[in-house]
């Protein structure tokens, strides 16, 4: 029984290995037949859209998880009009915005805080759905959690993947708690550093941008209504957004250094020095951090997966397929197109190869997009004074292609 992993597998088709029955396809080859059990390995926003939308349509769905507390680890989060029209395909986006912080424009600011130019955002969601607000991490996480379990999925928390092998056309999955068990298909939904990813094998192509970033999360300041960028201060930018009525994100992008080389000196200490001098409302965020303040401090890079996000029955989605720094605000919102399109093609019966063919020519030409776009953008921040360099028509020809259908 030959398994699903770097140095076992070899590009083409498995082998079927069919030897009689199944419980759920008796007398029959699985190859050929439509997808009835999944396996979502990570319950982020990827896998747990994919869940819902799964249920939704009457299949079979365990959702393992290796966090036995579930809950997101995090800051704030952009959460455009795209992201939000897939939230509302399982029946979430309602609760996402009454927990979160809508707006519909972005100001632009020098150093100082003097006003560059506000540009209204595009409605990538439809009319009727906000263009994009702000939320906490953990309040959407607890949205998409509560209604996972409702759904009737078998949410196993705690637990891990350890090995795929290919069976009767299918996969079997051996769990962290020692189980095995046959799917039909597997999908990692399991983040940038995918452990499903490796196990089969898939290379993605990791792209540094040359820039890091500080992150915190505080008290909104009064005046806040909407995201602010600002530019041309002593770090590559600096910005917020509200992400709930009382809470609000920040962030610098700054140089891409080794945490260790500022010292042991507490992180939001650093973070205030670094975000020294910005006006607007800055220096009020600085004077709000403090000890208990949540500051993260991360390199950014991209990473892709140039060629099919699957091998045989396993395939990969959000960011363990695609993954890319935060200048389009797009992480969440390709995660959970990906679980949608996923869902639908598996609602229309078809089996398990045609749907993934189908859904590389669905999906991986527009994450492709927000990848490269992405990091063109922070290469053009890192070094503006780069020949043709054009952020403001990025964005906009990037925001015209998102808001058509997934």
């Amino acid at each position: 029984m030959p398994a699903i992993s770097a140095i076992s597998f070899r590009p083409g088709p498995f082998r079927r290995m069919v030897s009689g029955h199944t419980a759920h396809n008796p007398g029959g080859d699985l190859m050929d037949q439509p997808v009835r059990r999944v396996l979502v390995v990570g319950g982020g926003t990827a896998g747990s859209v994919l869940t819902l939308a799964l249920r939704q349509r009457g299949l079979d769905v365990v959702l393992a998880e290796r966090q036995t507390e579930w809950k997101a680890i995090g800051h704030g989060i952009t959460i455009q009009g795209n992201a939000l029209r897939a939230l509302r395909e399982v029946g979430v986006a309602d609760e996402v915005v009454a927990a979160g912080a809508p707006f519909d424009r972005l100001r632009m600011r020098t150093a100082d805080g003097g006003l560059i130019q506000e540009i209204i955002s595009p409605p990538l969601g439809g009319d009727d759905l906000p263009p994009t607000m702000g939320s906490m991490r953990f309040l959407l996480q607890q949205v998409l959690s509560r209604h996972v379990h409702a759904s009737g999925a078998d949410v196993r928390l705690g637990t891990g993947i350890e090995a795929l092998t290919e069976e009767g056309g299918g996969v079997r999955a051996t769990l962290s708690n020692g189980s095995a068990e046959l799917f039909d298909l597997v999908v990692g939904a399991d983040g940038q550093h995918s452990a499903v990813r490796s196990l089969v094998g898939l290379e993605a192509r990791r792209r540094p941008v040359g820039m890091a970033i500080w992150r915190m999360e505080g008290p909104r300041q009064s005046g806040m209504d909407c995201a602010e960028l600002y530019y041309g201060g002593p770090r590559y930018k600096a910005g917020y957004a509200p992400i709930s009525p009382d809470r609000m994100y920040a962030y610098v992008l700054d140089e891409d250094r080794r945490l260790e080389s500022y010292g042991d000196r507490p992180l939001h200490e650093l973070m205030a020095e670094r975000a020294a001098g910005y006006g607007g409302l800055w220096p009020a965020i600085r004077a709000s951090m403090g000890p208990d303040t949540t500051i993260d401090y991360r390199s950014l890079d991209a990473t892709l997966i140039d060629g099919p996000w699957y091998r045989s029955r396993v395939l990969v989605i959000g960011d363990a397929a695609h993954a890319c720094p935060p200048m389009l605000a797009q992480g969440a919102a390709m995660a959970a197109e990906d679980a949608i399109v996923l869902a639908e093609l598996i609602g229309e019966g078809y089996d398990a190869d045609k749907v993934l063919a189908l859904f590389m020519e669905r999906r991986q030409r527009r994450a492709a997009m927000v990848v490269d776009n992405s990091v063109q953008l922070a290469r053009w921040e890192v070094d503006p004074a780069i020949p043709g360099a054009d952020p403001a028509g990025l964005m906009r020809s990037s925001m015209a292609t998102l808001a058509g259908p997934y």
